[in-house]
């Protein structure tokens, strides 16, 4: 799916305020669509060479961490479902499925990051999720979640 030209949907203040991750952790810049009919969301991160990551993986070579980019996959979904109407909620990973990593991000790539709600409710769910750069595929998963109360953690 091509990127649209909405305005931005949620600045990186707005998602601090949903999700409860902060620097260096906080790891979507910003919203660029989201669909709650279709359940799906569309988030960026620029991905800068200024990272504290970049700092051991691996030096002269910069690759981002596969596991980092899952992560800013999650919190995408996680702004979803926040969105869905689980304000009250935090959603915590249960399990990824299908993960594929099919090329490498570097420092000075924008990353596209969909997820789509394949499922979701009161308890949990599961989120389809891609990772693109300049169009072309980075990372794949299916990502599972558990819902808790914000007051049980």
């Amino acid at each position: 799916m091509e990127t649209p030209k909405n305005p931005i949907v949620f600045n990186v203040k707005q998602i601090s305020d949903i999700l409860p991750h902060r620097y260096p952790f906080l790891l979507v810049d910003r919203i660029v669509h989201l669909d709650l009919n279709e359940n799906f969301i569309i988030g960026q991160k620029n991905v800068s060479m200024n990272e504290q990551f970049f700092q051991g993986h691996f030096p002269g070579v910069p690759i981002m961490p596969g596991v980092l980019i899952l992560e800013a996959l999650a919190q995408t979904g996680g702004v979803l479902v926040h969105q869905k109407g689980h304000v009250h909620k935090i959603a915590l990973l249960l399990n990824m499925n299908n993960v594929k990593f099919r090329k490498p991000v570097i420092p000075g790539d924008v990353l596209m990051l969909e997820a789509k709600g394949i499922h979701l409710s009161g308890k949990g769910g599961k989120v389809a999720t891609r990772a693109l750069v300049n169009g072309q595929v980075a990372v794949e998963a299916e990502i599972s979640f558990v819902l808790l109360d914000k007051k049980q953690l």
